[in-house]
């Protein structure tokens, strides 16, 4: 699934591509992509509508639109295609077609068809279900340490899976919920509330790192993800837990080891990232 790193990548090469160009028409070709409202108002709605600038919260896209605001969240495998003509052919699994006034098109693609749409008021795009509950961006203008150590304190939950509900920061999925935790030598199924103060702030550091160099590199190609220019992102060179499975640990050397919490495939080294049994704090 995309993560924050590769929606943000996203977002950059969409701006670049289609960033004040009008639309023409559009075509939705699977409506379920579509949340709200129905297809064909959905259609008419985008019609005349200029792509003013392009936004992202969390994992979810943005466009911001003359009159509305797109929400489009990419789930596991949705990508966009820009083409300089709207007479190119059609790829099997493209979804939705944007065909702006200049005759160019962008195209949503999505094997699994997992992905959504959704139109809402101009600006009104932070009141939509699935961005209110997100937690901070990864940042440290707005993910702040103190916030971050009391909401770890209120949880007995394994660290893991508490970082991959976007509540108490948005963005960490599988990837690089496993990289920051061998950053910061904790096991992924530590309770989160036996979590030492310096522990909590070298995973506080760790998350704002590892996503910033992510960004940098613009994301992690795992099997089909590529950014909006039909780049592959090259972070996969630097990962030190995620797929490594046998490969020594870079700092003690120790194979990696996979295993599974909260049915998502895990690595981390048990050398480095010990399980310690602790009463909360």
């Amino acid at each position: 699934m995309p993560e924050l790193p590769e929606v943000e990548t996203v977002r950059k090469g969409l701006e670049k591509l289609v960033t004040g160009k009008k639309i023409a028409s559009v075509e939705v070709l699977w409506g379920r992509i579509i949340e709200q409202p129905e297809k064909e108002l959905f259609e008419l709605s985008l019609q005349g509508q200029k792509i003013d600038k392009i936004e992202r919260r969390g994992k979810f896209l943005i466009f911001k639109l003359t009159d509305f605001d797109m929400i489009s969240h990419l789930r596991m495998e949705g990508k966009y295609e820009f083409h300089e003509s709207k007479e190119d052919p059609v790829a099997k699994h493209t979804h939705v077609r944007f065909i702006f006034t200049d005759d160019t098109e962008l195209r949503y693609l999505d094997v699994r068809k997992f992905g959504r749409m959704v139109l809402v008021e101009k600006d009104k795009s932070n009141e939509y279900k699935g961005i209110l509950s997100l937690g901070p961006e990864p940042i440290p203008e707005v993910f702040l340490l103190e916030p971050f150590r009391a909401g770890l304190k209120k949880h007995h939950k394994a660290i893991k899976p508490l970082l991959l509900d976007q509540k108490l920061v948005t963005g960490l999925g599988n990837i690089y919920v496993d990289e920051a935790l061998w950053e910061a030598k904790i096991h992924p199924e530590q309770s989160a509330d036996t979590l030492t103060k310096m522990e909590t702030e070298a995973l506080y550091q760790s998350i704002i790192d590892v996503l910033a160099r992510a960004v940098e590199a613009g994301g992690t190609t795992i099997r089909s993800y590529l950014n909006a220019l039909g780049e592959a992102g090259k972070f996969q060179i630097s990962l030190h837990a995620y797929g490594q499975t046998g490969e020594p640990c870079l700092r003690c050397g120790t194979p990696i080891q996979k295993t599974k919490v909260a049915q998502r495939g895990t690595h981390f080294c048990p050398n480095c990232q010990k399980l310690k049994v602790r009463k909360s704090r």
